[in-house]
């Protein structure tokens, strides 16, 4: 009989990171972090300092990829802050709408997204065009399958080189199992 190995048990990437996912650091990286998050998520909100900090600290070490799980169960403006998120990337501003997301996570509202828009110097008129033509829904859709796939089931969810993280999301026990892998 085969002995039982604890890694076989433990939930896995299914999609593989690629050019598609919104990346922060180098490809090479020996360390890669994926999130799947919810821009409206308490949890979430408490975890963007503490990536912030382990980007810091791991500097080149890490490379850190986000993707959409929007809670829109738990969460009524969670597919409107994802939505806004990709309609930002498309005009190469992902990473300080996902910041600025996070940052005023407590005053997220439908209507103050064009002001947030317009404060990280998006072009207003392609923001509105690009979510309302379907292919941000569509890319919303195929991250939270991914990860409904990898075996996420709320937010924050945290994968070290593929590997599902369940342990405690905290700095220390976050930082501690990256440099253990």
């Amino acid at each position: 009989m085969r002995p039982i190995n604890i890694q076989d048990q433990t939930p896995h990437l299914t999609l593989p990171v690629s050019e598609r996912d919104h990346q922060r650091g180098l490809a090479s990286a020996p360390l890669t972090l994926v999130e799947y998050g919810d821009y409206q998520c308490p949890y979430c909100g408490a975890a963007y300092p503490m990536v912030k900090q382990i980007q810091k600290a791991l500097g080149k070490n890490l490379r850190f990829v986000f993707r959409n799980f929007p809670l829109t169960q738990a969460h009524p403006y969670a597919m409107v802050a994802a939505e806004t998120a990709e309609a930002a990337a498309l005009q190469d501003k992902f990473w300080e709408m996902h910041d600025l997301l996070f940052e005023r996570q407590t005053l997220l509202a439908p209507e103050i997204i064009p002001q947030w828009a317009k404060t990280i110097g998006l072009d207003l008129s392609k923001f509105r065009a690009a979510i309302q033509e379907g292919a941000i829904a569509k890319r919303i859709k195929e991250d939270r399958q991914s990860g409904i796939r990898s075996g996420v089931n709320g937010t924050p969810t945290f994968f070290i080189n593929g590997a599902r993280y369940d342990g405690p999301a905290d700095f220390d026990s976050l930082r501690a199992a990256l440099k253990g892998t």
